[in-house]
């Protein structure tokens, strides 16, 4: 089954376009590396829970939305070769990030369902 890079990242409204351009900008690059598909969301209901909520999880401030994305990829070894690849691609260098990378968490989970 496939393997999933998963993404939450607190994006100031003011740079929703240019979150969406470095996305665009982005999917060449995984996908020169094996990615097979990219997904990026735009927070748009997003509840506050009593213990832990994506707001919390990302210390959203005002003025800014919560993104969830993923990228999918074969499985792990083409997802971790592909990270190590990237660190070294000039490409990379010059990617914009539109946001507070402090706050970005992401992580990588093995698909145990998929239909």
């Amino acid at each position: 089954m496939s393997y999933i890079t998963g993404f939450l990242i607190p994006v100031p409204h003011a740079n929703k376009a240019r979150y969406i351009k470095s996305a665009e900008v982005s999917w060449p690059l995984f996908q020169k590396y094996g990615a097979l598909k990219q997904v990026e969301t735009w927070g748009e209901d997003i509840a506050e829970g009593k213990t832990t909520d994506f707001k919390r999880a990302v210390k959203l401030e005002d003025g800014e939305q919560v993104v969830f994305s993923w990228i999918t990829w074969p499985d792990k070894a083409t997802a971790d070769a592909a990270w190590a690849k990237m660190q070294d691609d000039p490409a990379m260098k010059d990617f914009d990030m539109p946001f507070d990378g402090k706050r970005m968490i992401w992580g990588g989970f093995q698909t145990i369902f998929e239909n």
